[in-house]
């Protein structure tokens, strides 16, 4: 078995690195196997995202017969804490620690909201089933807190589990860390929805509830294992705390060239690919006619395209790509996605639904790494956590104003339409759905618009001797030296 072993091993250390994805991101102070291990949180966010967007919201319209609005309103409730995100990556780089940590304190609080929404979920679904004498309100209640709860520890766990990846990383390889974490929660992702499809292909109310369960102790397991021993306590953040305020770090970080329209062609981009996130499964369940455990696969799909997507995001970036035509290469991306999707019904076609699904994921992946590798570009020095805080803030902001906004057009259009306000042949429940798909491509070439100028000026930068490797030469070396994994 040795021999077998080592001959296997050789097999690997023949390949070509580049045909391995992040192979080189490893260093000497930071091992793969340590990096695979830190990942781990990102497993536990996708596993969280795909149980919510993914399977709940299924569940909760059609089997549950909850209002499409109140479930949008639910999965949206997250963004309530999502301006946050940037002052908690602020707070996760000046904080104060006995034990001289600055980011596990932060990472496992978040880890307990993660785990007690999820613990909570069971008892909601309880009382939305009509298995118990308690009144209706306390189900949409009890379910709104525990979407509430894991939306929050899902975005204190990211913001801060990215920091303290780029903490650990050298300098010129911290692009392709925050790269392979996310690609870290595309497989959490894929692997959930693999698991939750072949758990709930035989659907019951028990079989859901024991899925949550299972989540949640999977959660508390797998960040568990991720925090161990990664940070190393330094006696000297005891000390005092640092003199800036944030207010005085937010006007720095927002005083660099094209920093807002940054910001809102992220907003922008979000709220596009965003919007069909709750009406994905439900147009699949309800138009198209498929089981739970094929719209619940779907989701599967979508982050495989997402890995696509990344793929050929670091192959660009490997050949110094400018990161806003990664992000509009997306949104192109995402146009053909939604034609897909919009024609998927006339066509009564799964297979067509299925492609429009795979390349959602693809463009939104694409866009995904292009402003956030933008946004780790322009982030001062020391204050990583404030950059990509400022980031996800916008992101889960703008997602979740989306997904509500979706459920509430797809029900206030489509009750519009099954009226007859629309006339005879518009009179079916696919026009509520088709009418934000088709408003997802106008917010998609709205992106387009703000992200034009921000190429251009890149590039007129680079012409004046002004970009940002001019400014900071450790982002020169980051930008010459990626590969295939950043």
């Amino acid at each position: 078995m040795s021999r077998i072993g080592s001959k296997v091993a050789g097999g690997w250390m023949r390949v070509a690195p580049r045909f391995l994805p992040f192979a080189d991101v490893a260093s000497a102070d930071l091992s793969m196997a340590r990096l695979l291990r830190l990942s781990l949180f990102q497993v536990s966010v996708g596993m969280a995202i795909v149980l919510l967007i993914g399977t709940m919201n299924r569940v909760m319209i059609v089997e549950l017969g909850v209002p499409a609005w109140l479930v949008a309103v639910m999965v949206a409730l997250p963004l309530i804490f999502a301006p946050m995100r940037a002052l908690i990556g602020y707070r996760s780089d000046t904080h104060v620690s006995a034990l001289g940590w600055r980011r596990v304190p932060y990472l496992w609080i978040g880890t307990m909201l993660q785990f007690g929404g999820l613990a909570i979920m069971p008892f909601a679904l309880i009382v939305l089933s009509g298995d118990s004498n308690g009144p209706a309100w306390i189900g949409d209640a009890g379910a709104g807190l525990a979407f509430l709860l894991v939306g929050a520890g899902m975005h204190t766990v990211q913001t801060v589990g990215l920091a303290l990846a780029t903490d650990l990383a050298p300098a010129h390889k911290q692009g392709r860390v925050v790269t392979l974490m996310c690609a870290m929660l595309l497989l959490g992702m894929v692997v959930s929805a693999l698991v939750f499809g072949v758990a709930l292909r035989h659907f019951s109310e028990v079989r859901l509830i024991q899925v949550i369960q299972g989540s949640a102790v999977g959660t508390l397991f797998l960040n568990a294992i991720a925090l161990w021993k990664q940070e190393a306590r330094d006696p000297s953040r005891a000390g005092a705390r640092r003199e800036e305020s944030f207010a005085d770090a937010w006007r720095g970080f927002n005083q660099g060239q094209g920093a807002r329209r940054r910001l809102v062609a992220v907003g922008l981009g979000t709220s596009a690919f965003s919007m069909q996130d709750i009406l994905l499964e439900p147009y699949g369940g309800q138009i198209l006619h498929l089981p739970v455990g094929t719209t619940t696969s779907l989701t599967a799909l979508l982050a495989v395209g997402g890995v696509c997507g990344f793929l050929l995001s670091s192959r660009m970036l490997d050949r110094d790509a400018d990161p806003f035509r990664i992000a509009a290469l997306g949104t192109l991306a995402g146009l053909v996605a939604f034609v897909a999707v919009i024609f998927a019904e006339p066509l009564a076609s799964a297979g067509v639904f299925a492609i429009g699904t795979w390349a959602i994921g693809f463009g939104a992946a694409l866009f995904v790494v292009g402003t956030l590798k933008a946004s780790i570009r322009a982030a001062p020095a020391g204050q990583s956590g404030l950059a990509l805080g400022t980031w996800g803030a916008v992101q889960a902001f703008a997602a979740g104003g989306a997904i509500a906004l979706g459920g509430v057009l797809r029900d206030v259009v489509g009750g519009a339409a099954e009226h007859g306000l629309f006339g005879a042949a518009l009179a079916g429940p696919v026009t509520g759905y088709s009418f934000v798909y088709h408003f997802e491509i106008v917010l998609l070439f709205a992106t387009l618009v703000a992200i034009g100028p921000l190429v251009r000026g890149r590039q007129a930068g680079m012409v004046g001797g002004i970009d940002a490797g001019a400014r900071d030469p450790s982002l020169s070396l980051q930008r010459s030296s990626f590969s295939p994994g950043s």
